[in-house]
């Protein structure tokens, strides 16, 4: 007892400094531990460092020579168009760096307003709402506009920003099975009660490169008086005749009531994102939405390449149709070489591999080869579903196609992934 006394006696005297050093040392050991059980799962996570422009051919720090770039979301291949830096080079000189507010205060500009015109017009909505990133739009929807009195329906494996978006809102939650329209169906059934239901679901998932049952969906909200949302993250440029997407691809486009997508992936690959949909809506955004109202307003480099890149869209489906024959190219020659690829005609094309290390083996190997793809396992994608996950873009020449699947072949025979 009288030792006890003494060191919290001690203790108690110690200077400030000494205790948030002590608390300072407990946290690097807590973290420690933390990062080293990460290690040891093999979950650790590495970043290359590039050296060049984003496109098809970029150079890796510590590799020799150009590297062919097969995981990124640049699916059109706008990220480094000449057009579209001019555009985000001409807004920056003539709108500046950057605006030091947040939208309310002083930070829209007239460029701010036309796109987000731009972009309504683009998915045949009514208006438009601009957020940094498309995680901040998921953010920002399901907590302003659902409350106690209303559900959403969820489906399992949506995008984590839609998951923490929903974790914010104060509605009911249902998690339905994975594209299971049975267990929508009994969800719906169960929150008949509730005042409005929302269904939430990705267009494209982005892990396994499947599409979202639209039609389905949205027979079912309009049996069960339920709202579709659709985050088109991964469709937006991609899918559909002209790019608009999930709804545009499945003939839905009157059917689904909300949009989020992004201006991050296929068009221009810099950053952003949007919300759009009813007025009404896009205005309650605007008042209450806590990632808009509290975020700096997108730079204006960051609009203009955006705006571009949407011209460029809008202007012309060459680019679309070019995207979709080359990902045809690739998991035609890739499943007659033996290999098993996940999802539907999307540019996500995960080569299935099951076993986490085989996955990580294979895609450094694949980086020796000149070929830049990632290996994801657990617990991006659930255990025994490793892969390597594929991107193909509109500027992937055919024989960049090709080159890939040889080196595939030749790195799963080595691996034991092929006979």
């Amino acid at each position: 007892m009288w030792a006890g006394s003494f060191w919290r006696a001690a203790l108690s005297r110690a200077p400030c400094g000494s205790r948030a050093q002590s608390a300072v040392a407990q946290l690097r050991g807590i973290l420690e531990r933390e990062l080293e059980g990460i290690r040891a799962a093999g979950t650790w996570k590495s970043e290359r460092i590039i050296t060049s422009r984003q496109g098809p051919y970029i150079h890796v720090d510590g590799v020799s020579g150009g590297i062919l770039n097969f995981c990124a979301n640049n699916y059109l291949g706008l990220s480094s168009h000449p057009e579209v830096i001019q555009a985000g080079l001409q807004a920056m000189e003539e709108f500046g760096a950057g605006l030091s507010s947040v939208r309310f205060i002083c930070g829209t500009q007239s460029i701010h307003k036309n796109l987000e015109a731009k972009i309504a017009r683009f998915h045949q909505r009514e208006d438009a709402i601009l957020y940094p990133s498309c995680f901040d739009a998921n953010a920002g929807l399901f907590e302003a506009l659902l409350t106690p009195e209303d559900a959403v329906l969820s489906d399992e494996l949506n995008h984590a920003s839609i998951i923490d978006g929903i974790r914010l809102c104060r509605a009911h939650k249902y998690r339905y099975c994975h594209l299971d329209m049975a267990d929508l169906e009994a969800k719906l059934q169960e929150a008949q009660k509730q005042r409005l239901r929302l269904v939430a679901t990705d267009g494209a998932f982005s892990m396994d490169g499947d599409i979202a049952p639209l039609q389905e969906i949205c027979r079912l909200a309009s049996q069960y008086g339920a709202l579709v949302f659709v985050d088109e993250s991964h469709a937006t440029g991609v899918l559909g005749p002209t790019g608009r997407g999930t709804d545009e691809l499945l003939g839905v486009m009157d059917q689904v009531t909300i949009i989020n997508s992004t201006l991050g992936k296929a068009l221009g690959g810099a950053s952003g994102g949007y919300t759009t949909g009813p007025g009404p809506l896009v205005s309650l955004l605007r008042q209450r939405s806590r990632p808009y109202l509290f975020s700096n307003s997108l730079p204006p480099a960051v609009v203009g390449c955006a705006s571009k890149a949407l011209d460029l869209l809008m202007e012309s489906s060459t680019i679309v149709r070019s995207m979709a024959a080359k990902t045809q190219r690739f998991r035609t020659k890739m499943e007659a070489a033996g290999f098993t690829i996940s999802g539907a005609s999307h540019p996500i094309c995960p080569v299935m591999l099951g076993d986490a290390q085989l996955a990580s083996h294979m895609a450094d190997d694949m980086l020796k080869r000149g070929i830049f793809v990632i290996g994801f396992s657990y617990p991006v994608v659930p255990k025994g579903k490793a892969r390597i996950r594929v991107q193909i873009s509109a500027v992937h020449s055919e024989e960049d196609i090709d080159r890939c699947v040889e080196a595939f072949m030749e790195v799963g025979r080595l691996h034991g992934a092929l006979p």
